[in-house]
């Protein structure tokens, strides 16, 4: 995948956050069909309200849809206009469908002749500026996924494997395309592998613009990494988690590769101090009707 394209909007997004202003999300045309090779359209943005386009159109570059069979599924008709991106996906084999970008980058602040200086980009890159030494140096990682699932036909997990790598929902007890209203749904939380504890998880519907207030559903996670929500109605639900950690100014040693958490540096709920190891995940779930 080329992250290239979404470096700049990767550091204005990095770690999405109901408090923040700006939130990226991608919304699928339908999520659970049948018939003969049906055939998704799928909207992405970076905006204000929830699955209104309205600030920021991401590359179409950054994404990537994996099919049932765990391989790779072209993307077609891709556009970037102003606000909005677009593409669709044939949905060729039965099964499972993840859709998404997985955002990676290093962050840097340092005082140089009295004035704070800034980088941003890969790890490889920032080992090639030579930074390490730099008076108030503040290094943060930052590894975030965003994504949606799509299912035709049967369900099946093969494309929802985790990566191990960063926050990622483990869809051990909940299909994400089996969510009705009324109903409750078990997810798993990990971080790098291993479960999440503590970690606070917001849940929003969208078309907030029509609402006066968000209406979050709030949830944290358990010992093993679980949270839980009881569907309030049916509809399209912004799901949202982040982690950090701090490695301050004056810390020394190069980042690790990856956005990997730093030996020894627990889970926290929220974004973290001044640089460090930061995660975040969302996702966004279609909720049927009873």
């Amino acid at each position: 995948m080329n992250k290239k394209p979404i470096l700049a909007l990767a550091a204005l997004v990095a770690l999405s956050s109901p408090a923040l202003a700006h939130r990226f999300w991608i919304v699928p045309s339908s999520t659970v069909l049948s018939g003969e090779q049906p055939w998704v359209t799928f909207d992405a943005a970076v905006s204000n309200n929830l699955f209104f386009p309205d600030h920021v159109a991401p590359a179409v570059e950054a994404f990537q849809a994996t099919g049932p069979d765990g391989k790779e599924v072209t993307l077609q008709n891709g556009a970037k206009g102003k606000y909005r991106t677009v593409f669709d996906i044939a949905l060729e084999k039965e099964g499972t469908y993840r859709v998404g970008t997985v955002r990676e980058m290093i962050l840097a602040t340092w005082k140089e002749d009295g004035e704070t200086k800034n980088f941003r980009g890969s790890a490889a890159d920032f080992k090639a500026a030579a930074l390490d030494g730099k008076p108030e140096l503040s290094v943060t990682e930052s590894y975030s996924r965003v994504e949606t699932y799509v299912t035709r036909g049967e369900p099946n997990k093969e494309a929802l494997k985790p990566t191990g790598k960063g926050l990622e929902v483990v869809f051990d007890q909940t299909h994400p395309n089996d969510l009705f209203a009324g109903e409750k749904s078990v997810f798993t939380l990990h971080l790098n592998g291993k479960p999440a504890a503590g970690v606070k998880v917001s849940i929003i519907k969208g078309d907030d613009r029509y609402r006066s207030e968000a209406g979050e559903i709030a949830a944290t996670t358990n010992e093993k990494g679980e949270f839980e929500v009881t569907w309030p109605e049916a509809g399209r639900f912004w799901v949202n988690a982040a982690v950090g950690g701090g490695r301050g100014p004056g810390a020394g040693g190069p980042p690790q590769a990856g956005g990997q958490k730093p030996a020894g540096a627990p889970a926290q709920g929220g974004g973290g101090g001044g640089g460090g190891a930061r995660s975040g995940y969302t996702a966004v779930f279609e909720v049927l009707p009873e």
